[in-house]
């Protein structure tokens, strides 16, 4: 359960919906502030929530805490907009994390910055970077590394991030695994913007379809995966998405407080520059 002492929102862009401070914030702003770290090489640890994640995070103590330790929380599900508006604090809209994905590499590419992407089995990685040299052209990956290293490699990744000297990384690699590696290590990689995209390397290989976008305006995603496959995905959808109405509702009545945040574990040793 999110429990711990209520803090006070002292942020008028940010809304405690489900004990998570979610910005309230569009695309073009979202993409305003990861320009901004970059200019200041002040890391800046995105998070995106969606109703299965915010579900997860009830029963997870991980991943609620990492998801707690971003710096930049938004709403990736349009279930999650929708229920912040019916719970009247409102978020303008959707920011999904792929649509966000494609909107940095544009940065990157027109500001000659350079990223580095992380996760998903190799040929998968490598499909990405072939998609990526196609659609901008130039664009500077920095290096890459597939998701399927064994857990004890986990300080040997990130040795080589920081080496990369990377502005931007990309993590394609399922949730808590992302957020957990990233509120392990965010302060040894030298990276400004550190962004968790799950599934989207798939996506943007071409392994995976995405929905529509009339689907998508619906909020209709996940009914569209779950046509894509329905025997593995479909007790998943029910037994989600029931539970967020519960959450919804529960919100409603009795709203959560912003949990404390568990002590981190003693930092790993510092890398050399």
């Amino acid at each position: 359960m999110l429990e711990g002492l209520a803090v006070q929102n002292t942020n008028p862009n940010r809304h405690l919906l489900f004990g998570v401070q979610l910005d309230a914030l569009c695309m073009e702003e979202a993409v305003d502030r990861c320009r901004e770290a970059i200019l200041t090489r002040k890391p800046l640890l995105i998070g995106v929530v969606n109703a299965a994640k915010i579900v997860n995070m009830r029963r997870d103590p991980q991943l609620q805490d990492a998801v707690l330790d971003c710096d930049m929380v938004l709403a990736d599900g349009q279930s999650v907009v929708w229920a912040s508006k019916i719970l009247r604090r409102p978020l303008p809209e959707r920011v999904a994390g792929i649509d966000l994905f494609e909107r940095l590499l544009d940065l990157a590419h027109r500001q000659d910055r350079s990223v580095y992407l992380l996760g998903a089995k190799p040929e998968v990685l490598a499909a990405l970077t072939r998609q990526i040299a196609t659609r901008w052209p130039g664009l500077r990956i920095a290096g890459s590394q597939h998701g399927y290293y064994d857990e004890a490699q986990a300080e040997d990744v990130a040795a080589q991030i920081r080496a990369s000297g990377a502005d931007m990384l990309f993590l394609g690699m399922a949730s808590p695994r992302k957020e957990i590696f990233l509120k392990r290590f965010r302060h040894q990689l030298g990276v400004p913007v550190l962004h968790g995209v799950g599934g989207s390397f798939d996506v943007m290989a071409g392994l995976t379809k995405r929905a529509p976008l009339s689907w998508q305006r619906l909020g209709l995603e996940w009914a569209y995966r779950l046509a894509q496959e329905p025997g593995r995905m479909w007790k998943r959808y029910l037994v989600t998405n029931t539970a967020f109405i519960a959450l919804t509702i529960s919100e409603a009545l009795h709203p959560a407080r912003a949990p404390s945040i568990n002590p981190p574990p003693a930092p790993p040793p510092r890398f050399p520059a």
